[in-house]
């Protein structure tokens, strides 16, 4: 292969990541033109149409796909090892890119680094909300914040919040137009504002426990989200009961605009966790914001 042709390949690389010429000419620092023009050269030297396009949309071609499934490790990888060189430098520099949940952004990650990021100018970070499961390795990410129940086990995790739960609320006035629900099973009964994990995800079934009993309940309602502030806003106005993180809802239930039901049925889960390749765990950026996040008890 050419060495031209390693930046063909990152640029399309780019391409697909961004799903727009757009932003990935301006991600690249080039022009959209320059851009077209060598993903087009591309796809004539390889044979195959690797993006889809329309006016609206760029994709990957199924080959594309499989280049991008097989570039996009690989690039990390050296970018991984490129960015190491830093060690060799007196300032912490580089870029941190990590994916996490709304919840996770807004009740740990940002309280947590925002103070950190004014003392160390070089650290770029991209923190890319996404309310589902995602390969970090294969999407180009250095780290994802998930619950310590669902880490694959080939990662290096370390906890960085408490333990927190989800709680059933509903709004004074819906509450006393359908009653209050005793079991989690009542709720089939009910108008529930759900939550779907991505846009083409699946919905989240509501985890309840209590003693020995376990119970997950697929529940209907008119509004479904992907996430947890719009729940919050559509319980305060009346149309119906969310399964909302505890935190979100501590004002709304102070002020009585919610109430809780199914206390006793809400169980804790075991907190968010950071988790990465080991090979991250080198790196002078990242064991900055690895040490802010991390999760002191009492502290």
């Amino acid at each position: 292969m050419a060495r031209e042709q390693f930046n063909d390949l990152l640029w399309f690389l780019a391409v697909a990541e961004e799903r727009s010429f757009t932003r990935a000419a301006a991600r690249l620092g080039i022009s959209q033109s320059t851009l077209s023009h060598t993903i087009k050269r591309l796809e004539t030297q390889m044979g195959l149409r690797l993006l889809h396009r329309t006016t609206r949309n760029v994709a990957p071609t199924e080959a594309g796909e499989r280049l991008q499934a097989t570039l996009a490790p690989r690039f990390a990888e050296i970018e991984a090892e490129m960015a190491a060189l830093t060690d060799f430098r007196d300032k912490t520099a580089g870029r941190i890119r990590m994916t996490l949940s709304d919840h996770a952004l807004n009740s740990v990650v940002w309280p947590k680094l925002r103070p950190v990021m004014a003392s160390y100018p070089d650290i770029r970070l991209e923190l890319h909300v996404q309310n589902g499961f995602s390969n970090i390795v294969q999407e180009g990410f250095d780290a994802g914040i998930r619950l310590g129940e669902s880490i694959e086990a080939d990662m290096v995790a370390v906890r960085v919040g408490p333990d927190w739960r989800l709680v059933a609320v509903a709004s004074p006035a819906y509450l006393a137009a359908h009653g209050r629900p005793e079991h989690p099973k009542e709720l089939l009964a009910h108008n529930c504002i759900n939550y779907r994990y991505t846009p083409r995800g699946g919905q989240y079934a509501w985890e309840f426990a209590q003693g020995e009993e376990d119970l997950r309940v697929r529940v209907e309602g008119q509004l479904t989200f992907n996430g947890a502030d719009k729940m919050v806003d559509a319980a305060v106005a009346g149309l119906g009961i969310a399964y909302v993180p505890e935190d979100t809802v501590t004002g709304a239930l102070a002020s009585g605009a919610l109430e809780q039901v199914l206390d006793e049925w809400s169980p804790h889960f075991p907190g968010y966790y950071i988790y990465y390749p080991s090979r991250h765990q080198n790196l002078p950026a990242f064991r900055v914001i690895l040490d802010a996040l991390r999760h002191r008890p009492g502290g």
